[in-house]
């Protein structure tokens, strides 16, 4: 039995899978998911699993060097950070247009049941050394 917070046996795997440089999208349930990342699809019900939710349990595992957000996310919240972006690293905001151009790079996109408004991120894996 895992000690650390995630549970869910396919996203540890992707996380433990995933190199320098490599991108997990964590995203709401309306992100598109292009063909090509692998997906995992969490979402249950409107609302649940949220991204925060999500975003926290992948923290446990994953070491990010770098994260991307939707400017409009930024935009919704009057220029501050939404609430859900608890993140170690000051996320580096794109249009959404380009956000989903760079979830076609992802190899990983993890879709939720949230229900916000551009709530997504992509998670730019770092080293632990």
């Amino acid at each position: 039995m895992k000690r650390t917070t995630l549970l869910h046996a396919e996203l540890s795997h992707a996380i433990a899978s995933l190199g320098h440089g490599d991108m997990l999208v964590i995203g709401d349930v309306g992100l598109p998911i292009p063909p090509g990342p692998r997906r995992i699809d969490l979402a249950l019900t409107p609302g649940i699993p949220s991204v925060a939710d999500v975003l926290r349990a992948v923290l446990s595992e994953m070491q990010v060097e770098r994260a991307v957000i939707a400017a409009e996310a930024v935009a919704r919240e009057g220029g501050g950070l939404p609430g859900w972006c608890a993140l170690p690293v000051t996320p580096g905001q794109v249009p959404h247009e380009d956000f989903k151009r760079l979830t076609a790079q992802a190899r990983v996109m993890v879709r939720t049941g949230e229900c916000t408004p551009y709530a997504n991120v992509v998670l730019v894996a770092g080293v632990t050394f």
